[in-house]
């Protein structure tokens, strides 16, 4: 089983693993504006940058997703996707009050075959039921060219990383 930390506790992943090299697997989960169904993964014709959160409400994630935005103009053509499991009304608002329009928000709320099938699903601890912080980079054809488990919930992503991967 896959793990994370969360404060300097190890906190345990439930779903499928998923690495560089892999077929991503095609999910469908909800774009917050107008709560449209919105397919991740798979073989897209163009690249993909899934950004994984745990909830766009705290102040790591909300940071992490406004510095996607701001540097989404660096990756044109990217198909750049922030996945939470916040509800879709919750992350509009977000999206709203943040100016957050250079990427699609979406959550996972409904069955969490994201979180499972990309195995960020935390299963234990105080977040249990959401997911970590993640991010993967998918390329054209659906394979996994990128993979970010961050190693502590509370830290930010390897940005410079995840962008070179899709550029």
């Amino acid at each position: 089983m896959a793990t994370t930390m969360l404060k300097g506790n190890v906190v345990n992943l439930a779903g499928n693993t998923v690495n560089v090299g892999d077929k991503a697997p095609a999910v469908t989960v909800v774009n917050s504006n107008g709560l449209a169904d919105k397919v991740v993964g798979g073989a897209s014709g163009k690249k993909q940058l899934i950004v994984v959160v745990p909830s766009l409400d705290t102040a790591v994630c909300a940071t992490e997703t406004r510095n996607f935005n701001k540097r989404a103009s660096e990756i044109e053509g990217v198909d750049l996707t922030v996945v939470s499991m916040d509800l879709p009304f919750a992350a509009g608002r977000f999206c709203s009050t943040e100016g957050i329009e250079n990427l699609v928000v979406a959550s996972d709320f409904r069955n969490k075959d994201f979180a499972n099938a990309y195995g960020v699903l935390i299963a234990d601890g105080a977040l249990a039921g959401v997911t970590c912080r993640a991010i993967f980079a998918v390329n054209e054809e659906g394979t996994v060219i990128y993979k970010e488990i961050v190693p502590e919930i509370t830290a930010e992503p390897e940005y410079e990383a995840a962008l070179a991967a899709v550029k």
